[in-house]
């Protein structure tokens, strides 16, 4: 029993802190990075505040779900109606959110974690290549297929193969008014023509609404799913952020009003998408669904937080490795979700864009607001 109980002890517990200096040749120097980084031999990190912390669950649901949700509802809501300009804000402070939390929020802990010049990567498989910006690349990547084929798929199903259809529809009622001469000459020309015309102008009537439907179709399909990737993205992100609330030691203070902020920053952009997305109406349920979702995320994971805060070491090998990967993982869907999804469309490929400059400027202030808010949160979270 004793034999297999050594066995099962990590290998880098046969050197011990008190014993070995750093001058020491026989000690690999991974083992004395990791362990000066305290990823080896970290203690548990929770000191109390459980009544604080409990707080924190409710406080995050109630403020994230609201700003989440106030986009939503102020849509909806006749004398909740807000000013256009309060819309734009909402929308473009919340590109800026998602901007800044795939650079600042995402982007900068995977490195921390698994990158070049921490514990993970001195160690086995890790240190034999760069992981971390090869996740984020392989995750932009990844992000840009799903989004092209998806467009192709949806433009195929819903556009080449309707607008066809349309086509022989519109042949099957016109052609007898152009090939049946025999009857026409029987029929008093002005009343031919008349009729003609008349079943013409149905006929382009509805196959312009046809066409409007399906571009509606398209765009809504489109939209959804570049918004599932981005909302993807950002409940990776809540997890870990909650995890790191309810087990966190002397940060707690900071990081609990800066979570705060954080996560209905976030939210706020995340509903002002979601309002800007024409739900079909069998579906008009499903952004409120959405919004729950992102507002109970960090809860559910501050609550699981506290369920292990006595043994969960927030620095240790194996969480650094899980929160690494996902935040690179993050970090590339809001990098591309931000930049192309978001910036691009809404800015440089935005037919709109130089019809009202001052909405334009507007927008920038607002994105530059957001980006830079965002941006200083990362100072102490």
């Amino acid at each position: 029993m004793e034999h297999s109980h050594i066995h099962s002890e990590p290998w880098w517990t046969k050197w011990s802190p008190e014993n070995v200096t750093i001058a020491d040749d026989s000690v690999s120097e991974a083992w004395k990075y990791c362990t000066l980084q305290g990823v080896y031999f970290g203690e548990n990190e929770y000191n109390g505040n459980l009544g604080a912390r409990i707080s924190s669950i409710f406080v995050i649901l109630v403020t994230s779900s609201a700003l989440t949700l106030f986009p939503l509802i102020a849509k909806k809501v006749s004398w909740l109606r807000v000013h256009k300009y309060v819309y734009l804000f909402a929308r473009s402070f919340g590109t800026g959110v998602i901007l800044a939390t795939a650079f600042i929020h995402l982007m900068d802990p995977a490195y921390q974690e698994i990158g070049g010049f921490s514990c993970v990567a001195q160690v086995g498989n890790w240190s034999l290549y760069s992981w971390c910006p090869a996740i984020m690349l392989t995750t932009v990547y990844f992000t840009f297929l799903v989004d092209l084929f998806g467009g192709v798929y949806v433009e195929r199903k819903y556009g080449i193969a309707h607008s066809e259809d349309h086509d022989h529809a519109m042949d099957a009622v016109i052609a007898p008014h152009v090939h049946d001469d025999s009857h026409l000459h029987n029929m008093n020309k002005e009343t031919v023509d008349d009729s003609s015309l008349s079943k013409k102008d149905s006929v382009d009537v509805s196959v312009r609404s046809s066409q409007d439907t399906l571009e509606k179709v398209i765009s809504f399909k489109s939209e959804f799913s570049a918004f599932l990737v981005l909302e993807f993205g950002v409940l990776f992100h809540s997890v870990m952020i909650g995890l790191n609330l309810g087990t966190t030691g002397d940060e707690f203070s900071t990081l609990y009003p800066v979570l705060v902020f954080h996560q209905a920053f976030e939210g706020l952009g995340i509903g002002a998408r979601l309002s800007a997305i024409d739900f079909p109406h069998n579906k008009r349920w499903w952004p409120y669904v959405l919004c729950m979702a992102y507002g109970l995320t960090t809860p559910i994971a501050i609550a699981i937080g506290l369920g292990v805060r006595k043994s969960y070491q927030s620095n240790s090998y194996a969480v650094n490795v899980v929160s690494g990967v996902l935040d690179a993982i993050s970090a590339g869907i809001l990098l591309y979700t931000g930049l192309v999804e978001l910036l691009a469309r809404d800015f440089l490929f935005n037919r709109q864009r130089a019809k009202t400059l001052r909405e334009l400027i507007f927008n920038l202030f607002c994105l530059s607001w957001g980006v830079g808010l965002m941006a200083l949160l990362g100072k102490w979270a």
